[in-house]
């Protein structure tokens, strides 16, 4: 009984994101203030603060362990996989990499974690509009945060913050020459937007569009090439 009621209020009440406070407190005081001079808005106010609250948690998540996994950065849904090139702003040439896009909603975790074991070699940020985050161009138009990641073995992971329609900040928490693992935070993105992830060349996707991801458990590929089966076993 004792156990269960842990995992309940961990439910209802999860750890918040710093960066969380400050707007839940603006959430607070406006509700207030329109409680009291409109009380059905106040109302209004106070379920918008909640959801504020919501939008900022951020649980403790259990990350495979494994060298060559590559982790969801994301919660989420994947909206496109598929080949295009490479991100200009990282240096990484013209050639054709396998990208996962993966959207997050305003009920969304929006705290990001990291996608792989290895060292941030460089960081880029672009400004830019804040079209649909669904949209395929807003890879190039969007307000947009972008890492390049070397493990031990010189594979290189790139993954990028998008902003979206509602997102108007990105929260990079990284610098360059930073040594990251698996699942381990890197930023946040407000209110809606979406992660992408650039695959080395030659590593197959283990997820497809439609499917639902959660940052730092839901494994994208492996970058060793293995293939996971439904069954566990590694072919």
């Amino acid at each position: 009984m004792k156990r269960y009621d842990i995992t309940w209020r961990k439910f209802i009440l999860p750890p918040l994101h710093n960066e969380g406070w400050k707007f839940l407190g603006i959430f607070a005081a406006v509700s207030a203030l329109l409680g009291v001079l409109v009380k059905p808005f106040g109302w209004v106010g106070a379920i918008l603060t909640v959801w504020c609250f919501y939008f900022f948690r951020d649980p403790e998540r259990i990350t495979p362990e494994g060298e060559d996994l590559v982790i969801s950065p994301a919660d989420g849904t994947v909206q496109m996989v598929g080949k295009v090139e490479a991100p200009e702003e990282l240096g990484m040439g013209n050639k054709e990499l396998t990208r996962i896009s993966i959207f997050m909603s305003v009920f969304n975790v929006h705290v990001n974690r990291c996608p792989a074991n290895g060292k941030i070699l460089k960081t880029v940020y672009v400004p830019g509009k804040f079209i649909n985050a669904s949209l395929d161009k807003a890879s190039k138009d969007n307000e947009r945060q972008l890492y390049l990641l070397e493990n031990k073995k010189g594979q290189q992971v790139a993954f990028v913050q998008i902003a979206g329609l509602v997102a108007r900040r990105i929260l990079c928490e990284v610098t360059e020459g930073q040594e990251l693992k698996s699942g381990e935070r890197f930023g946040l993105i407000r209110f809606g937007s979406r992660l992408d992830v650039y695959l080395p060349d030659g590593v197959e996707p283990l997820v497809c569009p439609g499917q639902t991801m959660i940052a730092g458990e839901t494994i994208l590929a492996k970058l060793s090439g293995e293939q996971i089966t439904y069954d566990g076993e590694v072919r």
